[in-house]
């Protein structure tokens, strides 16, 4: 399909509920949107998503399709860009980078499908796999619960684990270091412990936490203050031994450039920071200082670019993620000793929209 060029976008949202009332250290939540994307080109089509709200979605009539229909498949970088600049108006951070992230990835498994080539070798290979770490642990869960779910990643070989802390903004400090210390029990002496308070603590109890699970040996301390605090981060990193990681929202290279000072590992998002096309800027400007990356979410989407990503860490498998994606789409890869494999026999990065998904469509 040389010199085909894009004819529309379609987009809808899907609302997948959780089996039961999950909660972080500073949110609280029954289901995850997914809002989806469809770059068509003739009888090819290209898909994308981001985890959003609804309201999302119509961003892509009023603003994006206009400035990428009718043009080349091969552009996706002057697509991401036209779409850039047509929001400038909106700000382009959180809905509108969200939607922009949706549908580069579309655009971009598009180009792959027209080029009948998986998305990985388009980008590049440097590896064939991609480690993930096991992701979950709310706040929410019971020790029994807990327990099942740290089973279930190490059956999956997992070496790298994560659960919530940071309960009620910070207001259960005794109860996140108890089950930071039962997590240790139930995932063993071989496994790299990982936290996640989302944001959920002052400066000082931070300091006071993060000086205990360097005691357990944690590896992995995340967004212990705002992402916003860059101050605060950096303080943190400097007296802590457990890694400082954030990034998460950040919504392009400015973002990416300011977090690269205070922390040790730079989150991205893929439906965030603006797409594969984001995402590989914002890891180029990681390794400008010497920082690796780490993919956040979305684990289906992120192989294909991280396995085209030399300073990856690892990429993080969601247990809402995890659980949603094989009901959104077919042929997302397992996870076989703790890693997921990129899709090498099916072009794009080869997941296409599952029919009995109507199921969880909105409107």
């Amino acid at each position: 399909m040389s010199g085909a060029t894009i004819d529309r976008l379609e987009t809808g949202v899907y609302r997948f509920p959780t089996p039961e009332p999950e909660a972080d250290g500073t949110y609280r939540w029954d289901a995850t949107v997914a809002v989806v994307v469809q770059a068509i080109a003739g009888d090819v089509s290209g898909l994308g998503w981001t985890y959003s709200t609804g309201a999302a979605a119509d961003l892509v009539p009023e603003h994006l399709e206009k400035v990428v229909v009718g043009k080349p498949v091969d552009d996706v970088t002057a697509c991401w860009e036209a779409m850039h600049r047509e929001c400038r108006n909106l700000g382009t951070r959180g809905l509108v980078m969200q939607m922009i992230s949706a549908v580069d990835i579309a655009l971009w498994d598009l180009k792959a499908r027209c080029a009948g080539l998986p998305l990985a070798q388009l980008f590049g290979t440097v590896r064939d796999q991609m480690p993930v770490y096991g992701s979950g642990g709310f706040t929410t869960l019971s020790d029994e619960q807990l327990a099942e779910q740290v089973k279930a990643w190490r059956e999956a070989g997992c070496t790298q684990m994560k659960i919530k802390i940071g309960e009620a903004w910070g207001r259960c400090v005794e109860r996140d270091l108890q089950r930071a210390g039962q997590f240790r029990e139930l995932a063993g002496a071989d496994v790299r412990l990982m936290v996640d308070a989302n944001g959920g603590y002052s400066i000082g109890q931070a300091r006071c936490v993060g000086a205990a699970l360097d005691e357990l040996d944690v590896v992995w301390f995340e967004e212990p203050v705002s992402s916003d605090d860059l101050d605060g981060l950096r303080l943190l990193r400097s007296v802590l031994e457990c890694d400082v990681a954030a990034g998460e929202y950040a919504s392009g290279i400015y973002d990416a450039r300011a977090l690269c000072g205070a922390v040790d590992c730079l989150q991205l998002d893929v439906t965030r920071c603006g797409g594969y096309t984001g995402f590989a800027r914002c890891a180029a400007v990681a390794a400008s200082q010497n920082l690796e990356v780490s993919g956040h979410c979305a684990p289906a989407l992120t192989v294909p670019i991280g396995c085209a990503t030399i300073n990856i860490r690892h990429t993080e498998w969601f247990v809402d993620h995890a659980r949603l994606e094989p009901l959104l789409v077919e042929g997302v890869p397992d996870v076989r000793d703790g890693a997921m494999h990129a899709v090498t026999d099916r072009p794009g990065h080869g997941y296409t929209l599952r029919e009995d998904a109507a199921r969880y469509r909105q409107g």
